[in-house]
């Protein structure tokens, strides 16, 4: 995936070639010819004529139905004012987050009326900030199911902290000690950190801490307690 997504644009977008009839096999050898072994989750027309939207670990990219160039962007609906793009981005990520039974380590009022899930990194600065306000959130009726993504990826300082919170008696004191700078002792034990890692890497998330609602929408990083919530109103509303 680094490969593709990191391959230099000409403007917003890159040219390959292919050299097959237009089809979803050309748009999937297209994809596969840059990236073999892709994961590709989905091919589907979209409202432009003669351009496929490819869904590959989570992330959307757009390929001409000859295999030919390649589009790294969004489309956006301007009559409805809606983009298309990041609505696609969201089906992918709630398939992501669904696959998700347990592994949460959860911050919840007793009776919320929102639920997010939020990656987060014991070392990020703004993850600290949100979870020092995390009794304002419950306040607000939004419970707070948190995931481990730590940036600098497993076996890193932050994956081995991670760790150690997990397998803490009590895994609630120990994230908030954790956030708070307070060295929570090192323990070893069954987790699911790498698993949740790999997970928000498919979900698309390029930075900490990272806000999902169930739908797959992204609501962006450290929000305050009470703009979530107006969000959080906004989306339920529609």
């Amino acid at each position: 995936m680094k490969r593709l997504f990191g391959l230099a644009l000409l403007g917003s977008f890159s040219l390959f070639s292919a050299v097959a009839p237009a089809s979803d096999d050309v748009v999937r050898g297209a994809i596969e010819s840059l990236v073999p072994g892709a994961k590709i989750d989905s091919i589907t027309e979209t409202v432009l004529p003669n351009m496929y939207e490819v869904s590959i670990d989570g992330r959307v990219v757009y390929v001409s139905a000859d295999g030919k160039y390649l589009l790294q962007g969004s489309i956006y609906d301007i009559a409805n004012k809606i983009d298309l793009t990041e609505a696609s981005r969201a089906g992918a990520r709630k398939q992501v987050l669904g696959e998700i039974k347990d592994g949460f380590i959860v911050f919840a009022p007793e009776n919320p009326k929102y639920s997010i899930t939020v990656f987060t990194d014991i070392d990020c600065g703004y993850c600290r900030k949100l979870h020092g306000e995390i009794q304002a959130y419950n306040d607000a009726g939004i419970e707070v199911k948190y995931l481990f993504f730590p940036r600098a990826g497993v076996g890193s300082p932050s994956f081995a902290k991670a760790e150690a919170v997990w397998c803490a008696a009590d895994q609630r004191k120990a994230m908030t000690d954790a956030k708070a700078g307070v060295d929570v002792p090192s323990q070893q034990c069954t987790n699911p950190i790498a698993e949740q890692y790999a997970l928000g890497q498919r979900a698309g998330v390029n930075g900490t801490p990272a806000i999902f609602t169930p739908d797959g929408d992204q609501l962006g990083g450290y929000v305050p307690a009470a703009q979530l919530r107006q969000r959080l109103d906004q989306l339920s509303a529609k």
